[in-house]
Formats: structure tokens, C-alpha cells, sequence
């Protein structure tokens, strides 16, 4: 376990949260964020002089154009592992994903952004090191490479298959063209044999329904 990983008894009453569109992060996950807009670089600047914890959501409608849009009601934490400063005025951090929460009440704007109060007891397990489960990843697999010839995303496949478990599902989940709802089913997934479920069938239905509207235009 890494040493500045926080415990459970660390986890703080009060977290400032990002709402992002179809940005997923997940426990032991890493996510790069490009910070520009004014109240999210007070945000990460605070976070920097306390905890160093920000939430990651999703808005609930990615369309909505007002300040303060409604949002999911389970997030996960991230810890900034990394941080630079860029000579335009932008903040380039990584958050290493710690704990899911949910949101038990929202607090009052803090310089300009939205802050929670997290209730993290349902998943407290998420700061313990996986249980190792069985997931078919031959099955996986063979979707990812239909998935990504759909998409055009060119990946190492040798880095793919050496991949442990845990890591290459975060990977997959975090990084694919998923829809937000999609997204946050694989959040909210109970486990990790859970979340390759979800996903294995998320990719499964998206090959075969482009599959389908392909045989249907012949």
C-alpha cells in the first residue's frame, strides 16, 4: 500500500468536487486533468494546502449548459499525485483515484466551486488492496479488439495483456467512448468481477450494434 494513500479514519468531512462529462475515475485509477478555469484552479490550489482530495462526478445531464449543474449521487475521491504549473496559467495534475463516495449533502460555493459532504462508509473497502477474482478475460479481450478497431484507437496490446486484473479494467473503463450513464454504471459496479461483467457486455453491444446498423444499410 502506497505510504500517503489515506486511511479510512482520513477521509475528510468535506470534499471539493469537479463535474466533468463523461469522465470516469475509479479506485487506484490514475487521471490526468488540464485545469483552466478560474474557481477550479482555486480548487485544486486549496486541495493542494489541505488534503490534496478532489471528487470526480459526472453531470447527470452533459447537455446542460448552466454554472452548477445537477450530478450524479456517487462520485470517486482522487488524491493529486502530480501537479505543474504552465507559463499560460493552467494547472496539469494527475489524481490517483482513492474511495467512491456518495454525496450526503452539498455545502455552500467555496471560492467560485461546489464542495460535498461525502458519505464514504458504503465503500470503505475500496481503500483495501483488491481481492483477486477470476474475470474472462479471453472474452474481454477479443471485444476490446472489435471495440477499438470501431473507434479507431490504436493501443499496445502486449501492454494490454500483461496487464493485471484491476489495472486493465480501470484502464478499459476509464478510457473507452463509454455514454455517461454507461460510465457510471461501471462506477457504481459492487466489485471488481462486477465491473468487468458490466463492461465485457457495454463493449459486447456496442460491436454488435454497429454490426447490425451495418448489415441493415446493405
Amino acid at each position: 500500500m502506497n505510504p500517503f494513500d489515506p486511511s479510512f479514519d482520513d477521509l475528510p468531512e468535506s470534499l471539493p468536487i469537479f463535474p466533468l462529462p463523461g469522465v470516469l475515475l475509479l479506485p487506484r485509477g490514475r487521471l490526468p486533468l488540464n485545469i483552466f478555469e478560474p474557481r477550479y484552479l482555486a480548487m485544486v490550489s486549496d486541495a493542494m494546502g489541505s488534503t490534496r482530495l478532489i471528487g470526480m462526478l459526472q453531470p447527470k445531464d452533459p447537455s446542460a449548459r448552466e454554472l452548477n449543474p445537477g450530478v450524479y449521487k456517487i462520485g470517486c475521491a482522487g488524491r493529486i499525485v502530480s501537479f505543474e504549473e504552465t507559463d499560460d496559467g493552467r494547472f496539469l495534475i494527475t489524481l490517483l483515484g482513492c474511495s467512491r463516495f456518495d454525496i450526503h449533502d452539498e455545502l455552500p460555493l467555496s471560492h467560485g466551486y461546489r464542495a460535498v459532504e461525502p458519505d464514504w462508509t458504503p465503500y470503505r473497502y475500496d481503500l483495501e488492496q483488491p481481492v483477486t477474482c477470476e474475470i474472462d478475460r479471453d472474452r474481454l479481450l477479443s471485444g476490446l479488439h472489435g471495440f477499438f478497431e470501431l473507434h479507431g484507437i490504436e493501443v499496445d496490446w502486449d501492454n494490454v495483456r500483461e496487464a493485471e486484473n484491476e489495472q486493465l479494467i480501470n484502464m478499459v473503463a476509464m478510457v473507452c467512448p463509454f455514454e455517461p450513464p454507461e460510465k457510471q454504471a461501471l462506477l457504481e459496479a459492487e466489485d471488481l468481477s462486477a465491473r468487468a461483467d458490466t463492461l465485457i457486455a457495454l463493449i459486447e453491444m456496442a460491436v454488435l450494434s454497429t454490426a447490425s446498423d451495418e448489415s441493415a444499410q446493405q
